[in-house]
């Protein structure tokens, strides 16, 4: 099974969309599922449905975050190497899906219950944060293998 289609498994049973896509690389982060899961449940709908950066992103920038990130003072290298992925995989997403900010992406406010109902309404979560989703596993999964 793809990663993508793993991660879609996590959506589709409920999960959010950052839960989602770093818990489909928990076997390579060497985490237990529960942890990413844990992790991850506080940034769904643009970090506590804020809509600021999707949840795919920041599920992303998690798992980049734990495989190369800075773990121990002077590794100004390994802080780099963060960054660089991680706007990297920003302009990837961006380029594909036009923006990597939720609200942008999805265009209903959360933050109402109106605007939730409409995007319940116009099945956003199913069709479009499914999809974003997807292409921040696959994306991501390009950006490691070719680092």
């Amino acid at each position: 099974m793809k990663r993508s289609e793993k991660a879609l498994e996590y959506y589709f049973g409920g999960f959010n969309c950052s839960q989602s896509v770093i818990a489909s690389f928990a076997d390579i982060l060497n985490v237990e599922e529960e942890v990413a899961l844990r992790m991850a449940s506080g940034f769904g709908g643009g970090m506590g449905r804020m809509q600021q950066t999707c949840g795919a992103v920041t599920g992303a920038f998690m798992v980049i975050g734990f495989l190369r990130g800075k773990y121990k003072e002077g590794d100004d290298e390994a802080k780099e190497t963060t960054n660089k992925l991680i706007q990297e995989f920003s302009n990837k997403f961006a380029e594909v899906n036009g923006s990597i900010n939720c609200k942008s992406l999805i265009n209903f406010d959360l933050n109402s219950e109106e605007g939730r109902n409409q995007a319940d309404k116009a099945d956003v979560f199913n069709k479009q944060c499914s999809n974003y989703v997807s292409i921040a596993v696959d994306l991501l999964e390009e950006i490691l293998a070719n680092e």
